[in-house]
């Protein structure tokens, strides 16, 4: 590069900001150096449903990072150019895609005549109009038309950069098994899977007092929200598992995690801190709903349990297109939602995404009326039988992706930046 550049990352939720554009922004020091006169490094937020709204001070705490723009700022950004702060751009440069919506990049791309890199973790599109893909597998490649493939590189999974390298799941330091409980971060899975994964732990407590349960609290939830699920005054699914309830025990800080208590004496610990891989890569075993915290379990390599619970078919209204709009009209919502997640229970596959990514049952998946006592007694065979989590945890390292994401991706971002910096025909 015989110019100074600037980067423009694109990103988006709480969960992008710390498992991909952590590690990147890192690896770009490392391998473009520290000199913000020559390298400068700036990060745009756009709207997303999972954010806290603290993305933006996520961001600013990264010493790497020369600018930060939030998502409030952002349409305007988008469609006219200019940013909040009315920021200069250089000449030269790349923009970097890291989450939200893979369209974005195109429209910046092309007004700020900069060269594009998307990483996708699951699906490529644009490819048309995108300089470069970094992709996750070879799955992403296989969707794509073979006249756009020299555009495609495998990098790997960023989320396992991001994620500690040790301890291994089986490895905590406490001779206690240690369950990770995570019931969903939107109300609708909350609802049913904080008394799902409470009224589990209970039954396991019963018979094993001796094991850990903690829950690693979304950023986008606050304890007395969380704690209202387990609350049976303002949760009536409590009533689907038969279960009692739990209450928010706030300790000093000094004297320990905050934790639901319920009244058998059981405690469940809250961890708050975000993300929680110091605390996932410690547990023996996850409780999980669907989604993309299964892809995080994986890149973690810790054995989990898939739940869904279909209690409540009225209750699943997350649904795209026609289908959304169906099952949220007033009145006959409910009918309409009922309906159509039982036509999708039918059809339903793989659902967690390292079994989608094996496309082999890797970690078990519980879809139905499922009972408390059931899945304890599941979670309670897979313990007495540290062997086959051991197998499940290296199972998941084989297919979360190749080592070395971060390091890939900034290359593919030097490529583009050496291919900006060539002079075109018409200007030799």
């Amino acid at each position: 590069m015989n110019s100074a550049v600037d980067i423009l990352i694109l990103s988006n939720g709480p969960g992008e900001l710390a498992t991909w554009v952590k590690p990147v922004v890192h690896e770009l020091r490392r391998q473009l150096g520290d000199d913000r006169a020559q390298v400068r490094i700036s990060v745009v937020l756009s709207p997303c449903v999972n954010a806290s709204g603290q993305e933006a001070a996520i961001a600013r705490r990264y010493p790497e990072v020369d600018r930060v723009q939030a998502a409030s700022h952002f349409f305007p950004f988008l469609l006219w150019g200019r940013t909040a702060e009315n920021w200069d751009w250089r000449s030269q440069g790349v923009v970097l895609f890291l989450g939200g919506d893979q369209f974005f990049p195109v429209v910046i791309g092309k007004r700020l005549g900069y060269r594009t890199v998307i990483y996708a973790e699951w699906e490529a599109r644009w490819h048309r109009w995108i300089d470069r893909f970094g992709v996750m597998n070879a799955q992403v490649c296989d969707r794509i038309p073979p006249k756009f493939a020299p555009k495609f590189t495998i990098v790997g999974d960023l989320m396992a950069e991001a994620a500690p390298s040790s301890p291994s799941p089986s490895s905590s330091s406490s001779p206690h098994p240690l369950i990770g409980l995570l019931p969903g971060s939107k109300p609708m899975k909350l609802s049913l899977g904080v008394p799902l994964c409470l009224a589990i732990a209970e039954q396991m407590h019963q018979s094993h007092p001796e094991i850990r349960f903690s829950i690693p609290v979304a950023p986008t939830l606050d304890l007395p929200g969380l704690a209202k699920f387990a609350d049976p005054d303002h949760n009536p699914a409590i009533a689907q598992f038969s279960w009692g309830q739990a209450e928010l025990v706030m300790p000093p800080q000094s004297n320990g995690l905050p934790y639901l208590k319920t009244p058998t004496g059981l405690h469940i610990d809250l961890w708050t801190e975000f993300p929680a891989y110091d605390l996932l890569a410690q547990c023996d075993l996850c409780l999980t709903t669907i989604g993309a915290n299964t892809a995080e379990l994986g890149a973690l390599a810790v054995p989990m349990i898939v739940l869904l619970p279909t209690q409540q078919m009225d209750i699943m209204r997350a649904w795209d297109g026609l289908p959304g709009l169906l099952v949220n009209l007033p009145g006959v919502g409910r009918w309409f939602a009922k309906q159509i997640n039982r036509l999708a229970l039918r059809r339903i596959g793989l659902l967690a995404w390292p079994n989608i990514w094996a496309k082999a049952e890797i970690v078990p998946e519980l879809v139905g009326q499922l009972q408390p006592a059931d899945v304890a007694a599941q979670a309670l065979t897979l313990l007495a039988h540290p062997e086959q989590l051991q197998q499940m945890s290296n199972r998941l390292r084989q297919v979360r992706g190749a080592a070395g994401a971060a390091a890939k991706l900034v290359q593919i971002v030097v490529a583009a930046l050496k291919e900006a910096s060539e002079p075109t025909p018409r200007q030799r």
